[in-house]
C-alpha cells in the first residue's frame, strides 16, 4: 500500500467537529471540551495570581491531606520537576509548606496552609460563573446528565476495584 493511497475500510479522516464517526472523534471531543473548561478556569483563577497547575495541587492536598511531594505527580498528571516547581511557587505565596515526614528524613510532605485554603474557596467562588457560561446552552437535566457520565467513563468500576 502506498502512503497516498487510502486503505480502502477508512471512510473519512478523523475530525472534531460534531457528527465525527471515527474511532478518535470521543477523545478530539474530550480534548476540545478540556481546552474550552481550562480558559475559561484559567482566566477566573488569574486574578488570585494561580494557575491551573497550581490549583491542581492545592485541590490533592485539600483532598487527601499532607501529601509526600511524588504522589503529588501521579495525582495531578505532571512530572517530578513540574511538581517541584509548583510546589516552590506555593511555598512562595504561602500557600503550602514543605515538612519532614517522620522516620524518613528524605522525603517531604506538603501541606496547605491556611491562607492557601482561603484561595482555594475563593477559587471556587470565582469559578462559579465562568462554570455557569460553560453550561448555559445545555438544557433543563442536561448537566447533571453530563456530569454523571462523564463521571463514569473518568471512574469505571474496576478503576474502584484496584
Amino acid at each position: 500500500m502506498t502512503a497516498d493511497a487510502p486503505h480502502p475500510s477508512v471512510g473519512s479522516r478523523a475530525t472534531d467537529r460534531p457528527g465525527d464517526v471515527s474511532p478518535f472523534a470521543l477523545g478530539l471531543l474530550l480534548r476540545r471540551a478540556h481546552w474550552r473548561v481550562a480558559g475559561a478556569m484559567t482566566e477566573a483563577l488569574r486574578p488570585l495570581g494561580i494557575e491551573l497547575r497550581h490549583f491542581a495541587v492545592l485541590l490533592v492536598l485539600v483532598d487527601r491531606g499532607p501529601t509526600v511531594q511524588r504522589d503529588l505527580g501521579p495525582a495531578t498528571g505532571s512530572d517530578k520537576a513540574g511538581v517541584m516547581r509548583v510546589v516552590d511557587d506555593l511555598e512562595r505565596m504561602g500557600l503550602a509548606v514543605r515538612r519532614p515526614v517522620p522516620g524518613d528524613r528524605r522525603v517531604r510532605a506538603v501541606e496547605i496552609t491556611p491562607r492557601g485554603l482561603e484561595l482555594f474557596d475563593a477559587a471556587h467562588l470565582a469559578a462559579r460563573p465562568p462554570a455557569e457560561r460553560l453550561v448555559a446552552g445545555l438544557e433543563a437535566g442536561e448537566r447533571e446528565q453530563l456530569t454523571e457520565l462523564l463521571t463514569r467513563f473518568a471512574h469505571p468500576p474496576e478503576d474502584d476495584k484496584a
